[in-house]
């Protein structure tokens, strides 16, 4: 008896991540030090020493139940750009600049081939983000998971000058609330997507007129990242005053997170156009409008608040980076929460 026999390949470890090099070298950033390899990542804070309070951010998340769609499709190369994204957005939604990121992939049986796909995702999130991939576990699970399946989380570390922090203590009435467009449902409600849609892979390979694509290609569509915009958004000289990731909770849940006491956020659900998924979804599940609005992102990602001023400069620059921005509502005085109208 071996630990092959007991279910473990390590041979197909040390596949894995020579597999696995090609991808994450496009990380890498100079404030990394030593390279993979070493039983931890290490990371050069000497920049840092520029900043007059620095502050260091961290997220972590995973994928949710996402990548039973990635398993069901056999396709595993964008999942892990989902993991990035629920991590550094959450950094860059508090104003911070993600630096390093670290993957686990459990499995219950480990093929490199697919650990490498899943893995080049990570390393095209972590490229997009701009942080590096430093390092990460593939841990295989025999006898706790089927052979064919796996999960995936990761963890992000951030830094930002407190001074820069995006907190929601200077917001007042009046100011105006930015949405910025999903790339569709991006990691959040798959239970109940999958409750709703039949997961074969005959279904999820039909393709839809009013989508533009197959049904798995909008529902694995990889969450977008804004890291990117909100900086272009920074450099503009907008001041973004509070800021909320629409993540699971949706609107109810996560707006009125960046809200101060006092202040109350109303929003036109008519100020833009809601993706078709959205409307499939809630046809096809009979989900009533309320419910849809508290479980998904409804087609905004991110919602940022500014000062009435700044709404012109800020739209500029959401389109500079590549993004879609829609004014979707304001601030208002009251007691602390969302009203959608």
């Amino acid at each position: 008896m071996d630990y092959k026999n007991a279910g473990v390949d390590i041979e197909a470890g040390y596949k894995s991540v020579e597999l696995m090099k090609e991808h994450i070298k496009k990380t890498m950033r100079p404030e990394v030090i030593g390279g993979l390899g070493g039983f931890s990542g290490a990371f050069s804070l000497e920049k840092i020493k520029e900043m007059e309070e620095p502050v260091l951010l961290s997220g972590t998340d995973g994928c949710g139940t996402k990548v039973k769609l990635a398993m069901v499709l056999d396709k595993h190369d964008t999942i892990g750009i989902d993991a990035v994204a629920m991590c550094v957005n959450d950094i860059a939604c508090a104003g911070g600049e993600p630096l390093f990121f670290l993957d686990y992939i459990a499995c219950g049986k480990n093929e490199p081939e697919k650990i490498a796909a899943i893995v080049s995702g990570v390393a095209e999130g972590c490229a997009q983000s701009g942080a590096a991939l430093i390092g990460g576990e593939t841990a295989e699970h025999p006898g706790l998971m089927a052979e064919d399946e796996y999960d995936l989380a990761g963890f992000a570390v951030g830094v930002c000058d407190k001074k820069d922090m995006i907190t929601g203590e200077h917001l007042k009435e009046g100011d105006v609330l930015i949405g910025l467009a999903s790339s569709g449902v991006h990691s959040n409600g798959f239970s109940l997507v999958r409750k709703v849609f039949d997961m074969s892979r005959e279904s999820l390979e039909t393709y839809h007129e009013c989508l533009g694509c197959t049904l798995g290609e909008a529902l694995l569509a990889p969450t977008r990242i804004y890291v990117k915009v909100l900086k272009t958004i920074r450099e503009a000289g907008v001041t973004v005053k509070a800021c909320s990731h629409i993540t699971g909770g949706g609107f109810y849940e996560n707006v009125p997170r960046m809200l101060k006491e006092g202040t109350h956020a109303v929003i036109r659900k008519d100020s833009y156009e809601v993706p078709v998924i959205f409307d499939m979804l809630a046809k096809e599940g009979d989900i009533e409008e309320h419910m849809m609005y508290n479980t998904f992102n409804m087609g905004i990602g991110m919602v940022i608040a500014v000062d009435e001023q700044d709404v012109e400069a800020a739209l500029s620059a959401v389109k500079a980076a590549g993004d879609k921005g829609f004014v979707i509502g304001t601030i208002q005085a009251g007691e602390k929460g969302v009203t959608l109208c």
